[in-house]
């Protein structure tokens, strides 16, 4: 791994322990094994380095999360599979984000402080909140909801569950809870079956 490699993927882990703002220039440094100069080498800043770190949580994201999701053919099924890669690739993925979820260290920390950075972070959310509602008009497009589902406010209850089982994880790193609740928001899906 090159340097500029080593430093996102050693500040993706930190800013999941501690947030952008709780991570120095120097905890970087230490963990990458760096210098400043190599630090500067690859990065004009600080938040330069975030962007670069969002991308990357980003890719990583979509990578775990939407992980076999092109093999299933039922809509429905799709948003299931994503529910288990969310919690079993994604959440439970100590190795990158030992912190828990990145992008909600991200929104609770930046949200007042950095409101520019909190704005690039939310765009991942709208997206996925937009995935989710496009996944249920496909499902009741193709007859597998019941009469009625609405998916507006369908897509609000599946995103707003899956940000509490996160924060709920990142809080107590219990995986019991994890999977109760994200076998609980499964159930839900289930009783939208047609």
């Amino acid at each position: 791994m090159d340097l500029k490699a080593s430093i996102i993927n050693e500040s993706l882990k930190l800013f999941s322990l501690n947030g952008f703002i709780g991570t120095s220039i120097h905890d970087i440094l230490s963990a990458a094994n760096t210098s400043k100069g190599g630090f500067y080498n690859h990065f004009a800043s600080k938040e330069a380095l975030f962007y670069q770190v969002l991308n990357e949580a980003r890719s990583i994201w979509r990578d775990h999360n939407l992980n076999g999701l092109e093999s299933i053919e039922g809509h429905l099924d799709k948003m299931i599979q994503l529910l288990r890669n969310y919690q079993e690739k994604y959440l439970l993925d100590g190795e990158k984000f030992p912190g828990g979820c990145i992008f909600i260290m991200f929104a609770v920390e930046l949200g007042d402080q950095r409101p520019h950075l909190s704005e690039e972070v939310q765009k991942g959310f709208v997206g996925l909140k937009s995935m989710i509602k496009r996944m249920l008009d496909q499902s009741d497009r193709c007859g597998e909801l019941k009469e009625g589902v609405d998916s507006d406010i369908m897509s609000e209850i599946i995103f707003n569950s899956m940000l509490g089982a996160s924060i709920g994880f990142s809080a107590d790193k219990s995986v019991e809870n994890l999977d109760r609740s994200i076998s609980a928001l499964i159930a839900f899906l289930e009783t939208l079956r047609k």
